[in-house]
This record gives structure tokens, sequence and C-alpha cells, in this order.
């Protein structure tokens, strides 16, 4: 057995056997990591409380056959402490871990990109200067970008024309101009749209005085949108909607 060392963030974790938990990980060089804690639900366990969701630590492990063995964890940043007191921050974050979870799959593939987009929206929850869901919406749209499912909003997701489109369709990818239509599709108004595409670009000026009626909106659609191309219904959603 081999060891390695990593540094990253606890997305779950669950109980195996008496003492011991399966730890997952989203890491920044070796992408999603599921690795055992050996007696981590003991009280006295040296490192138990550094290995709760939302923490971001430093690891070192021995790769096993089937699941890693976490033989040292310090704390870097202890996320969760943030936001734990806060019904919609701390709903957000779980929805944020989930997808992460989701988002990468595969496991021991390596994820930079999406480590570091959960890093700061995590820490941008914390800190509490935006509106959670708003920080959820953004998190959600930019790590399905970064996985390859940018949803269109200045084009038509079908054949590409330019404009800000009236319809659209989850299933075709986003805006879509009168002509592609699909049977199906919505008509969100204007502003939530552009506010869709201010989330995805980090406009936070525009993000933070939008109307709570179009981040309504916004939210129905990232959720329905992420849930159809994950092709997998993220359960913490459920908790965030009627925050």
């Amino acid at each position: 057995m081999s060891l390695y060392r990593d540094e990253g963030v606890v997305l779950r974790n669950q109980k195996l056997g008496e003492a011991d938990r399966i730890i997952t990980l989203l890491t920044r060089r070796h992408g999603l990591v599921r690795a055992v804690g050996k007696g981590v639900r003991r009280t006295r366990s040296r490192f138990g409380a550094r290995l709760e969701p939302c923490t971001h630590v430093d690891l070192q492990l021995h790769a096993g056959r089937t699941l890693d063995v976490i033989t040292q964890a310090e704390t870097l940043r202890p996320y969760g402490e943030a936001v734990v007191g806060d019904y919609a921050r701390y709903t957000a974050a779980s929805a944020m871990l989930e997808t992460a979870e989701k988002v990468v799959a595969v496991e021991k593939d390596p994820a930079l990109r999406q480590f570091l987009l959960l890093i700061g929206a995590l820490r941008t929850l914390g800190e509490g200067s935006h509106d959670a869901r708003l920080v959820l919406d953004a998190y959600l749209l930019r790590s399905l970008a970064v996985a390859g499912y940018a949803p269109a909003l200045t084009e038509c997701a079908r054949c590409g024309s330019r404009g800000e489109h009236r319809a659209f369709a989850v299933h075709a990818g986003g805006s879509v101009c009168s002509v592609c239509r699909p049977h199906g599709s919505v008509h969100p108004s204007p502003d939530t749209l552009r506010l869709m595409l201010s989330l995805l670009s980090g406009d936070w000026s525009h993000a933070d005085a939008s109307d709570p009626g179009h981040r309504s909106e916004c939210s129905g659609l990232v959720a329905a949108y992420l849930q159809w191309h994950l092709e997998n219904g993220i359960r913490s959603l459920r908790h965030v909607e009627r925050s």
C-alpha cells in the first residue's frame, strides 16, 4: 500500500461497522475519493470532527484495493461552522455537496476546476455577502458549465442564432428561438434569463439587485436543468426550495 497526500472537501460520510465511517471527498489532485476513517465515530477519535461535511481538510491516505484509508487529517477551513446555524445557507451547502459528487461521478479522475469552484462557492456562502439561493444557483450553473452542460442563454440552443430568445427548453439545452422551439418549452421573463446569465458570468451587482420573483423563477429553471442533465435527482434541493 502506498501513501499519498491531498487536500479535499468532505462531501458526505456514512457509517461503516461500529466505529468507522466511509468519507466521500472531492480532492484537488485525485478528484472524487472514498476512504475509510477508522475509529472516527469514537468520542476519543483523533480527527473525527475534522471529517464532517463542508470541511476543507489536508489529508494523508493509504491507497487500498477497494477503499483508501485516511491516516491523517488536518482542518484547513471549517466551512460548515459558518453555515450550520442558518437554514438557508445550510441547505444550499448540502445541495452543493450532493451536486459535486454527482457531477464528478468517476472516482480518482482529477477534477481541479470542480474542486476550486466548490471551494469558492462554500467560502462565498459562509461570508453571507449574497443571498444563499443566488450563490447556490450560480454554483449549479457554473458546475454544469465546467462539466460541458452550460445552458444556451445568448443564442438558440438548436440553430445558434444570436439574441434574447423568449422560450427556454431544458431538454433542448437552454434558450430556443421561435422557429426551433420544441414542445414543452416554457416562456420565462426576459429578466429571469438575464439573471441566469449574470449568475453564470459572475455579475453579482446585477444578481443582487434582481427581483424576488425573477430569482424564484430562475431557481426553478436551474433546478430543472440540473436534474435533467444529471439524470439523477438532487434530494437536497427539495429542502432548499422550501427555505
